[in-house]
């Protein structure tokens, strides 16, 4: 693998990350118009307009681990999810060879990199500041998913992680030996991790796991014409619902804002059975997943949060620790 390419200026990367962009579009049956970034973080994503003016959304997986059987999982799961009312979500679409994901060899980083590309959803990401309707209709459409998706079975030749694993089946950054942290940091979130994996492994002794979304916040979802629609199932797993429903209030910021989710939920099917202690470890546990991503990404933008985000993790690990 090549390091050079994540050292590289974010605004290179992206240069050559389009460029690459027009290989991967050779294995489509379009005549290409433009290529444009809109997003680079954990992956690379393109809007893509070809002769016709039709739009779609590229996603070329420059971070992301994802294997091509787990793409194939996400895949079939969004097919399936076409068919359930009140779920609006992007189309996968074939490239010439009646395939969804293109594997291309990235030279600059030395990486055969898994592509895939979706049909243009319109309007505006929610972002940071969903209003409470918005909140409600992502709750609606979380219970809805978690409904009609508790019997959908993964196609043969797929696969996808199990979050009951304490790491969700990603490498271990933060207790391995590629950990930078200091032996008492790393004391401290060893302490919360056993105490983690204690209190999930209660909570799938009482409860089939399925396959859920892991990522529902403003910048994975759109509104439009008073309709929100629901993308980038890269983070898709086995897990329970609790797990997408506290992943989903992670990422709020007022008691309001919780319930007007939790609200929308209800008015769908009744919540996971849990208690508070629950919410509180699956909250936590969210923080220190986004923490060991940190350590792993080569996104620099994120990586320059480390020191305030580990020192308030911290902070926040002796309080659950204390309670």
């Amino acid at each position: 693998m090549s390091a050079n390419f994540f050292e590289l200026p974010e605004s290179e990367q992206i240069s050559e990350l389009t460029n690459f962009a027009s290989t991967v579009l050779e294995s489509y049956e379009f005549s290409i118009k433009s290529i444009e970034s809109i997003n680079y973080e954990y992956n690379a994503t393109f809007k893509v307009t070809v002769a016709d003016s039709t739009n779609y959304a590229l996603r070329i997986n420059i971070n992301s681990p994802r294997s091509a059987e787990n793409i194939r999982a996400e895949v079939a799961w969004v097919h399936f999810l076409e068919n359930v009312d009140g779920i609006l979500t992007p189309r996968p679409i074939a490239n010439r060879f009646g395939k969804f994901v293109t594997t291309v060899a990235h030279a600059h980083s030395g990486r055969e990199l898994n592509c895939i590309l979706y049909s243009w959803l319109d309007g505006e990401e929610v972002s940071d500041e969903p209003t409470l309707k918005q909140l409600h209709e992502l709750g609606q459409a979380m219970a809805r998913m978690h409904a009609s998706s508790k019997d959908f079975v993964l196609p043969n030749d797929s696969t996808l992680p199990s979050f009951q694993d304490p790491f969700w089946e990603t490498e271990d950054f933060l207790l391995s030996d590629k950990s930078k942290l200091n032996s008492q940091d790393k004391d401290l979130i060893a302490a919360a991790f056993k105490e983690i994996i204690s209190r999930t492994d209660a909570l799938y002794s009482r409860a089939n796991p399925q396959i859920i979304h892991a990522d529902l916040h403003g910048w994975n979802m759109k509104w439009h014409n008073d309709q929100l629609s629901i993308f980038d199932f890269d983070d898709s797993g086995i897990g329970l619902p609790i797990q997408d429903i506290a992943t989903a209030l992670y990422y709020l910021d007022t008691p309001e804002q919780d319930e007007a989710l939790l609200n929308g939920y209800k008015s769908v099917r009744q919540l996971p059975p849990h208690t508070k202690a629950d919410l509180e470890m699956l909250l936590i546990h969210r923080r220190l997943m986004l923490l060991n991503y940190l350590y792993e990404t080569n996104n620099q933008e994120h990586q320059e949060l480390i020191p305030t985000y580990l020192e308030e993790t911290l902070r926040r690990l002796r309080v659950f620790l204390n309670n």
